[in-house]
């Protein structure tokens, strides 16, 4: 039986682009049909396409994502799918922009050491932005409103789309 390489794209909206994480996939060698798209937050894991895919994972699969905040932005919960990709599925995982994030090697007791490290301080670096951007735009919003924009209400029901975005 052969292993089969998946690529897992995620954007949080329709109106993002993935072009850049699907030339990272053709790049690495993903087949096409193995290419999942999902265009939700990352505040969790409760994604239709992600589940499906990490049901799909049989041992010796491989899962590659381009950049650790594509899996997901929720620290505790990606520390979780991490092991449960790796150890409950017995799949591989690449992190493509983090060659340091790759399962496929440096299985000795460094080598996982260190891999754990940098997935626990890239995954705190993920939720930790998705933090600030909610923070930045509600300080956007109230500078604004302070400053009698007459976009302010506008800036204000947009940002209110967005954060019904990052509940999902």
């Amino acid at each position: 039986m052969t292993n089969n390489t998946y690529g897992y794209v995620r954007v949080s909206t329709h109106e993002q682009n993935e072009a850049r994480q699907l030339i990272a996939m053709r790049d690495f060698g993903v087949a096409e049909e193995n290419i999942i798209i999902e265009k939700q937050s990352g505040k969790d894991f409760q994604r239709e396409l992600y589940l499906g895919l990490v049901q799909r994972l049989r041992p010796g699969d491989v899962l590659v994502v381009k950049s650790i905040d594509r899996l997901g932005r929720n620290y505790t919960e990606i520390l979780e799918q991490w092991g449960a990709i790796t150890k409950g599925r017995e799949a591989a995982i690449v992190v493509l922009d983090m060659p340091l994030l790759d399962t496929r090697r440096g299985k000795d007791l460094m080598g996982t050491f260190i891999a754990d490290l940098v997935l626990q301080i890239l995954s705190f670096v993920a939720e930790s932005e998705r933090d600030s951007i909610r923070r930045r735009q509600e300080q956007g919003i109230a500078a604004a409103k302070a400053m009698n924009d007459p976009y302010g209400k506008q800036l204000e029901q947009e940002y209110e789309s967005f954060l019904a975005i990052f509940r999902r």
